[in-house]
C-alpha cells in the first residue's frame, strides 16, 4: 500500500500522457503499490475525466497534443467541481527549468518533475500529498461550512436551525424554511452544475442578513427565515426568482426555479423543531419535482388520516 496511506479505498489516480512507453512506466510504479489508475491521452480528456472520476490525485504530463499541462492544472483549479485539496503533479521529458517549474506552481501544481522519474522517491511524495489531502478532506467536512459555495452545510445548517429555532421560540415569532432548486429542463450534467453552482453564489451574496443559508445536497439549497410567515416566504422566493432570471445559462430552456416550504406561524407553540421544518420544506420540494407540474412553489401539508 501507499506510504501513509490507511484508507481502505485504493488511491485512484489520473495519468494524462499521450506517450504510451511513459504513461506505461508510472502505471507499472504505482499498481504494484496499491493505486488504481485511469488513462487520458488529450488534454480536453484529462479535464473531462478529472471532473467525472473525481480522482485522488492527477498526474499531467506538460506536452500533450492538444492542450499543455500547465493549461489544463489551471483549468482544473479554476473549475468549482474539481476539489481544492486533490494534488496535481506535472511531469515533463522536456525543459524542467526555474521557469517552467514556477509556472506550474502558479497554475496550481503540487510538484512539477523532469524525467526519469525515481519511483522510491515519487511515491513517498504521492504518500504524503495523500495524506495532507485526507487530512483537509476531513477537516472540511468536520466544518459546518460547504466548501464549494460557502454557504453552510447540512450539519451546519441544522445546527444555525436550532439556533434560530431557540431565539423564535423565546420571542413567540413564525419562523419559515425554503428548500429551492435551480433546473433547465433538458441540461446535460455539466450545465445542471452549473446552475447550482450559479444559484449557490446568488443566495451567499444576496441573502437576507437574518436567514441562516445552506447547501443540502443533490442542486438543493435551505433557506431558514425567523420572523417570516407564510406571504413573507412567496416574497423571497419572488425575490430570488427574480434575481436568478437574469443569469446566463445554456439550452433553450429557459431556467427554473422551484421551491417547498413549511412555516410555523408562533414558533412558540410549534409541537416540531426547526430541523423538521427544513425537512418537511425538503419533502414539499421533491414531491413537487417528481410530479413534473409547472407548479414553482408548494407549501408541505401534512397527512391527514380519513375519518373513520
Amino acid at each position: 500500500m501507499p506510504e501513509r496511506e490507511t484508507a481502505t479505498r485504493a488511491p485512484l489516480v489520473l495519468i494524462a500522457n499521450d506517450q504510451e512507453w511513459s504513461a506505461r512506466s508510472l502505471e507499472s510504479i504505482l499498481v504494484p503499490n496499491g493505486y488504481t489508475v485511469i488513462r487520458a491521452y488529450t488534454g480536453q480528456q484529462a479535464l473531462e475525466r478529472a471532473l467525472s472520476a473525481r480522482p485522488d490525485l492527477v498526474i499531467l504530463d506538460a506536452q500533450m497534443p492538444d492542450v499543455h499541462g500547465i493549461e489544463v492544472c489551471r483549468l482544473l483549479r479554476e473549475d468549482p467541481r474539481f476539489g481544492a485539496t486533490i494534488p496535481i503533479l506535472i511531469t515533463t521529458a522536456g525543459p524542467s527549468g526555474r521557469v517552467q517549474r514556477l509556472d506550474a506552481y502558479r497554475a496550481g501544481a503540487w510538484e512539477f518533475l523532469g524525467q526519469p522519474l525515481d519511483g522510491e522517491s515519487l511515491l513517498l511524495k504521492l504518500g504524503t500529498y495523500l495524506a495532507a489531502k485526507r487530512d483537509a478532506d476531513r477537516t472540511r467536512d468536520e466544518s459546518l461550512l460547504d466548501h464549494d459555495t460557502g454557504l453552510y452545510n447540512m450539519r451546519g445548517l441544522s445546527r444555525r436551525a436550532r439556533e434560530i429555532g431557540s431565539e423564535v421560540y423565546r420571542r413567540r415569532q413564525p419562523l419559515a424554511c425554503l428548500v429551492l432548486a435551480a433546473e433547465s429542463r433538458d441540461a446535460d450534467v455539466p450545465t445542471q452544475q452549473r446552475l447550482t453552482g450559479e444559484l449557490g453564489r446568488l443566495l451567499r451574496d444576496r441573502g437576507r442578513s437574518s436567514d441562516a443559508i445552506g447547501r443540502l445536497g443533490d442542486g438543493e439549497f435551505g433557506v431558514i427565515a425567523p420572523a417570516t410567515e407564510a406571504r413573507g416566504a412567496l416574497r423571497l422566493f419572488e425575490r430570488i426568482q427574480q434575481s436568478l432570471s437574469p443569469l446566463p445559462h445554456d439550452g433553450p430552456q429557459p431556467l427554473s426555479l422551484q421551491a417547498g416550504y413549511s412555516v410555523v406561524p408562533d414558533f412558540g407553540v410549534a409541537a416540531i423543531d426547526a430541523v423538521e421544518l427544513l425537512l418537511r420544506a425538503t419533502t414539499a420540494l421533491r414531491e413537487l419535482r417528481g410530479a413534473g407540474s409547472a407548479e414553482r412553489i408548494r407549501l408541505f401539508q401534512p397527512d391527514i388520516a380519513p375519518a373513520v
